[in-house]
């Protein structure tokens, strides 16, 4: 599997350099990811398909809008009625240069509270890798920031996020927590900016 990183946040940019320069199958662009021609790109979404605000709304823009329908339209028809954080699905374009849309929630609703300290790019990064290597006609992949637009996560916790979730899926570095305490320490370094308790 290729992967390019995209965006158009050069403090972003910066920071995915700092932590994927020594992987050989990541490439790291600052530019406009409606532009780029590969098998798939990714929509940081939200769990209910809404594809009509930020980054969404230029994919929605390049592809066409009855993908936000059918993407809805999957969505409703879940068990969940929700796509969750932490799970992904590949939907087909029927564009020549951008075949499939790997639509993976950020967030569950549009918002920005408690999006910067929570580890939503770790999961949703995880879930992208995930489906991405299931798929048979997917070999490269172009993946914006995760959390860093509407969710307002500070970019080089995005990238720390994305290095963790990409170790663990593509490296094959599973979590071998033997206590709680290891557990709660992993979590923790996932977003430094992060809550263990509220009282």
């Amino acid at each position: 599997m290729h992967y390019l990183l995209i965006d158009k946040n050069p403090r972003l940019i910066s920071a995915w350099r700092e932590q994927f320069a020594q992987f050989e199958n990541i490439k790291i662009l600052e530019s406009d990811i409606t532009n780029v021609s590969c098998d798939a790109i990714v929509s940081p979404a939200n769990s209910f398909g809404f594809m009509d605000g930020g980054l969404d709304y230029a994919i929605s823009e390049r592809l066409g809008w009855d993908l936000q329908t059918e993407v809805q339209q999957f969505i409703k028809n879940l068990p969940e009625g929700e796509l969750l954080v932490g799970k992904a699905e590949v939907f087909p374009t029927q564009d020549e240069l951008i075949p499939y849309l790997i639509v993976a929630p950020t967030m569950r609703i549009p918002t920005n509270f408690q999006i910067s300290t929570s580890i939503n790019a770790y999961l949703a990064m995880k879930a992208i890798l995930i489906e991405a290597k299931k798929h048979e006609k997917i070999e490269y992949v172009a993946i914006p920031g995760l959390c860093t637009g509407v969710g307002r996560m500070q970019p080089e916790i995005c990238a720390r996020q994305m290095l963790y979730a990409y170790r663990e899926i593509e490296l094959g570095e599973k979590m071998n927590f033997t206590n709680f305490g290891d557990a709660q320490k992993y979590h923790w370094n996932i977003n430094p900016q992060g809550q263990i308790w509220d009282f």
